[in-house]
């Protein structure tokens, strides 16, 4: 916990020193550039006052030499002036104080410049008099100096705003440098907190890896000899099963053959007994061995109980026979080792509908098999399991209503997931764990069946690493999903099942 909220402080620092860094990096960096737009504003007004001398200098030139080299840099500085005054007004546009200089330095500058044209045009005339004359006049009058004062005034302006926007600019980047040094010495501290807590739970884990190890060495061998306890007990349990119903067999057929015996007694016991009967009356016709003499009376009725008896005991002989059959099936089932190898499962389960086809037109059922993804496991234990669901789904369809069986399937994170539905009777949802009890049914029983095959489905499902379950309501049809590994590979749990 200690740790966590420590990196959330480290996260948070950080995150704040990277605001406030990139806050004071900007904010300094305008305040540079407001610094450098001050220079270029005074570099302006200088290159304005610079055109304006070499114009003065060059007219002057050409009134005492008449030289064209003078004429021609007098024209090239007077171009020059007009586009270096808009330069400096667009560039202190946005101070109202440089706004008022530069209209009063523009009308000095326009005055002048109409007093150069006017010396140029004199000077055309072949009237040096007169153009010296307006140079004088020019140099006596004010304009000359109210463009120096205009220029002194921008001067002035922009040096007040030089010394504000390097204080700013200063203090910007001390602040910017503080915000960054206590961050980095408070991100430090929180590092050398996080290197003593990581050190300490590494000690911490590595003593908890340590005693693990010690824990894991005596598990694995309460697992292996917990493993072997088990292992031998499911082998004594199958050798019992085994020898149960192998020794169960042999008094069950001794009941099967004195039930035939009695059987065959019944016809001479009761034909004596009609021939007692008879004795006083009259004489009794002698019968055939085979046919059944007349009883009347408590005679007839107790030869009604015996027969009666007769067919429990027979159909309860026969009952406890396929019992026996069954519980013989799933030992020898348990000892079967599983061999994995690929399956079409589509494939697999069209030959078992095949094998179903008779039942399932007698019970008007249609079987609908979708594509199925394709696996590696047990041939013979997938038979068994798709074989008995799909018997049971023909079975267990609603009396006169035509059935509908589908088979689909699909695959989800290295499982493939089989889903057989029908719309038979369904099963109560009380039942939906009893049915996979061993001898356990539900619903009415007018089916033929021990409560054996869903207990060895589910077995068998386990087996391959599965797992079963159902969904279905009374009356509403049944779905079975079964998930088996797409990859099954026989483990070491296969080979002691």
């Amino acid at each position: 916990m200690g740790q966590i909220l420590l990196l959330a402080a480290g996260f948070v620092v950080l995150v704040a020193i990277s605001a406030a860094s990139v806050l004071f990096v900007n904010e300094a960096r305008n305040d540079s550039a407001w610094v450098v737009h001050t220079i270029q504003v005074e570099n302006q007004t200088n290159k304005l006052l610079l055109e304006i001398r070499r114009a003065e200098s060059a007219a002057r030139g050409y009134l005492l030499t008449k030289g064209p080299e003078f004429l021609s840099d007098h024209q090239d500085a007077v171009a020059q002036i007009i586009p270096e005054l808009d330069k400096l007004a667009h560039s202190t546009a946005d101070n109202p104080v440089q706004v008022e200089n530069i209209r009063t330095l523009r009308t000095a500058i326009e005055t002048r410049l109409g007093q150069f044209a006017q010396e140029m045009k004199f000077v055309e005339q072949n009237e040096p008099e007169r153009a010296t004359a307006l140079v004088r006049e020019a140099a006596a009058s004010d304009t000359l100096n109210t463009i120096r004062d205009a220029a002194a005034a921008l001067h002035e302006e922009e040096d007040r705003l030089f010394a504000l926007r390097t204080a700013n600019a200063d203090r910007s980047q001390k602040l910017a440098s503080t915000v960054t040094i206590a961050g980095s010495g408070l991100v430090i501290a929180l590092a050398g907190i996080s290197i003593f807590l990581v050190r300490r739970e590494s000690r911490a884990r590595d003593e908890a890896e340590a005693r693990l190890r010690d824990i894991n060495v005596n598990l694995e061998v309460t697992v292996d000899e917990r493993t072997a306890d088990l292992r031998e007990a499911n082998d004594e349990i199958q050798r019992f099963a085994y020898i149960v119903s192998h020794d169960l067999r042999s008094p069950l057929v001794n009941i099967m053959g004195f039930t035939s015996e009695l059987e065959e007694l019944r016809a001479n016991i009761f034909r004596r007994i009609a021939a007692l009967a008879h004795a006083v009356a009259e004489p009794v016709p002698v019968l055939a061995p085979d046919l059944e003499p007349e009883l009347g009376g408590e005679d007839g009725q107790l030869s009604a109980d015996f027969s009666e008896a007769l067919g429990f005991i027979k159909s309860s002989i026969a009952k406890m026979d396929r019992l026996i059959t069954a519980i013989l099936n799933l030992t020898r089932e348990g000892r079967r080792r599983f061999e994995p190898v690929r399956i079409e499962t589509r494939e697999l389960i069209e030959s078992i509908v095949k094998t179903l086809t008779h039942q399932a037109v007698e019970a008007r059922a249609e079987i609908h098999i979708a594509p199925l993804p394709p696996i590696v496991s047990d041939r013979l234990a997938l038979e068994q399991i798709f074989s008995n669901l799909i018997d049971n789904a023909i079975k267990y369809l609603k009396p006169g209503v035509a059935g509908k069986i589908a088979i689909r399937g699909r695959t989800k994170l290295g499982f493939a997931v089989f889903e057989i539905s029908d719309n038979g009777r369904g099963i109560d949802p009380k039942d939906h764990q009893r049915i996979f009890d061993l001898f356990r049914r539900s619903g009415t029983q007018d089916k033929p069946g021990q409560g054996i095959g869903l207990a060895h489905v589910r077995a068998l499902v386990r087996r391959l690493g599965g797992t079963m379950s159902v969904s279905s309501e009374l009356h509403n049809g049944s779905t079975f999903t079964i998930t088996l590994p797409i990859q099954w590979t026989a483990n070491a749990r296969n080979a002691d099942s």
